[in-house]
């Protein structure tokens, strides 16, 4: 019975990992920009909320050791954790130096996530709120 009051609580737990996860990664888009050689990243959120429902590891804060180029910041989530979930962004114009990032398109990633992220906090809230006041009785 207890598991039927924070289904809820438990569906929103993991979206809000995934969502920090994804919000870490264009994050290190934004910060990469400049980076010759810098290929973007980003998260299949269906994917890994899909993988996350069926009982697979969320990501943590482990980074894995190995990277595209010796200077990046490792920025794949730990083996296994995310699976296919974790790709390459699409690359719509090429940059001379081989950058793949698209400012624009991050800043708006970044902001429809954050809006998102928030949501998912409010509907948090909201669910221990309810059973809070179910178990008060009021």
């Amino acid at each position: 019975m207890f598991d039927k009051l924070t289904s809820t609580v438990d569906f929103h737990g993991k979206a809000l990992v995934l969502r920090a996860e994804r919000q870490r990664t264009i994050a290190s888009n934004i910060a990469n920009a400049d980076t010759p050689g810098y290929v973007a990243r980003d998260l299949n959120f269906k994917d890994a909320m899909s993988a996350a429902l069926s009982g697979k590891e969320l990501p943590g804060s482990a980074r894995p050791a190995a990277t595209a180029h010796p200077a990046h910041l490792p920025l794949t989530p730990r083996e296994g954790t995310l699976g296919s979930s974790m790709g390459y962004a699409p690359q719509v114009q090429p940059a001379l130096d081989n950058n793949s990032v698209d400012l624009d398109r991050e800043r708006g990633n970044f902001v429809d996530n954050a809006v998102r992220y928030e949501s998912t906090l409010r509907f948090i809230n909201g669910s221990s709120r309810t059973i809070l006041s179910a178990i008060s009785g009021q």
